[in-house]
């Protein structure tokens, strides 16, 4: 989200494209291919609230050396990119 200045927030989530398993683990973020899947984690929060939030993270070394964190969204099914 960008403010009336065009900054953006830190930790903002930004859409991704992201070519994933059928067990949902990715295989490509854009069109870089994922080296290693180096950990993955799930968070569920927000859940007394009505606006639950539950993500399945995965922290990739992609194919050109870069470090990634994605996560999609398991309500919408969205993938994002988790960017500081």
């Amino acid at each position: 989200m960008s403010g009336p200045d065009g900054m953006r927030r830190l930790g903002t989530p930004r859409a991704v494209r992201v070519a994933a398993t059928a067990a949902g683990v990715p295989e490509a973020v854009g069109r870089t291919a994922v080296d290693a899947v180096a950990e993955e984690w799930v968070v569920e929060d927000r859940w007394w609230t009505g606006r639950p939030l539950t993500r399945r993270y995965f922290e990739l070394v992609l194919a050109d050396g870069r470090n990634a964190v994605v996560f999609r969204d398991l309500r919408s099914g969205r993938w994002y990119s988790q960017v500081g």
